[in-house]
């Protein structure tokens, strides 16, 4: 690891936990990945979903991402009503 002479020896410290921290962002974000993965290999197999009218087959990892999906869209419209709540002067 070279030192850039134009640079005050403070400012070189800065920049080392900077790059310290974006290496163990990079490390979480390929270990988060590898386990998507192997989460979604290991459920490949086809689940029978019954629906209040009928029923069909579809691999278990595509309900898991479709349930996640609509999890992840209630929690955001509560969340937005309860920031538009708060804001209002009637509160």
């Amino acid at each position: 690891m070279s030192l850039d002479p134009n640079q005050l020896p403070s400012q070189q410290e800065e920049r080392r936990p900077a790059r310290r921290r974006e290496r163990a962002r990079l490390t979480a974000a390929v270990i988060l990945g590898a386990l998507v993965v192997a989460f979604a290999v290991v459920n490949l197999s086809n689940v029978k979903v019954d629906w209040i009218v009928g029923s069909a087959h579809s691999p278990l990892i595509l309900v898991i991402v479709v349930s996640v999906l609509i999890g992840v869209g209630i929690d955001r419209l509560a969340v937005r009503r309860a920031r538009t709540r708060s804001k209002s002067p009637d509160a």
